[in-house]
C-alpha cells in the first residue's frame, strides 16, 4: 500500500519515528508521501527523506494555512528549492483555506494559481487541500482548462456531485481515515465512486481512522482505511490496496 499524504517528520513523531517506521513496514505500507506545509517544515521534511529516500518522497509547496502577509517571501522559498526538482515527486500541498480565517483568502488564490503554474512549467502533479473553500478552487483552477495537471484532492471532504467533478477534471480523491467514522458523509462519496479514483492517506498525525479516532494517526494505520473502502465497495481488502497502488503511481509517475 501507499500512504499519499503523511506528516511524519514533525515533531509528534520524534520520541519513535523509527519504531513508526517499522510498525508501518509491517502493516504493508511500502511508501509515505511527505507533503511541505511552509519553510518552518523543509529541512525536518528533507532529513527524513535523506534517512528514508526509497520509502518517503518529498512534496514541496505552501499549505494555504501558511499564507500571511510575508506570502512573498514564503513562495520565494518554495521557488527556490524547486531549482533542483528532481528531488520532488509534486508541488503540495497546495489550495485554498477559509475554515478558521478568510482575511487572506485572495492572497491564498494568488499563491494557488502561482505554485500550479509551478507544476505545469516542472511538469509535476499537484496535491490539493480544501477546506470549506470548494467554489473558489474552481474558480482557480477554472483558469487552466484543458491543461490541469494530474493531482490529488488531499483530505476529500466534499459531498457525491463535488466528487463527481473532480474526478471529471482527472483529480484522485484522497481518502482518510474520516471514511471510518460513523455516519460520515464521506461513505456516501465512496460508495459513488470507482476505487481507480481513490487513493489512500492518513494525513498523520492527524484524523485517525477507528479504533484511534482521537489518537495520534501513523501510516500503519492505513489497512483501517481500505477495510472500510472495501466493506463500502463490497470488494476485497486485496482489490482495494492493489488498485488505489496504481492510482497513486498513476498520479506521481512511478509507473
Amino acid at each position: 500500500m501507499i500512504d499519499t499524504h503523511s506528516h511524519i517528520y514533525l515533531e509528534e513523531f520524534d520520541s519513535d519515528r523509527e519504531e513508526m517506521l517499522l510498525r508501518t513496514k509491517n502493516a504493508g505500507v511500502e511508501k509515505i508521501y511527505l507533503p511541505n506545509i511552509d519553510s518552518n517544515s523543509i529541512e525536518r521534511m528533507k532529513a527524513l527523506h535523506a534517512q528514508h529516500p526509497d520509502i518517503c518522497p518529498m512534496m514541496m509547496g505552501l499549505h494555504p494555512g501558511s499564507v500571511k502577509e510575508n506570502f512573498k517571501e514564503e513562495l520565494a522559498i518554495i521557488e527556490k528549492e524547486l531549482e533542483t526538482p528532481s528531488q520532488y515527486c509534486a508541488i503540495g500541498e497546495i489550495g485554498l483555506d477559509t475554515y478558521w480565517d478568510k482575511t487572506f483568502i485572495e492572497q491564498q488564490k494568488i499563491v494557488f494559481t502561482h505554485q500550479i503554474e509551478l507544476a505545469l512549467a516542472l511538469k509535476l502533479p499537484i496535491v490539493i487541500h480544501v477546506r470549506n473553500a470548494f467554489n473558489e478552487t474552481f474558480e482557480v483552477l477554472k483558469q487552466f482548462t484543458g491543461n490541469l495537471p494530474k493531482g490529488i484532492f488531499h483530505c476529500y471532504s466534499g459531498n457525491e456531485e463535488i466528487a463527481k467533478k473532480v474526478i471529471l477534471m482527472g483529480f484522485k480523491l484522497g481518502i482518510g481515515g474520516v471514511v471510518t467514522f460513523n455516519n460520515s458523509g464521506l461513505q456516501k462519496v465512496v460508495q459513488a465512486c470507482k476505487t481507480k479514483d481513490l487513493v489512500l492517506e492518513t494525513d498523520a498525525p492527524f484524523l485517525a481512522p477507528s479504533p484511534y479516532r482521537g489518537k495520534r494517526n501513523e501510516p500503519a494505520y492505513l489497512p483501517f482505511i481500505a477495510k472500510k473502502i472495501a466493506e463500502l465497495q463490497n470488494i476485497s481488502e486485496k482489490e482495494v490496496w492493489g488498485i488505489t497502488t496504481d492510482a497513486a503511481e498513476e498520479i506521481f509517475g512511478t509507473q
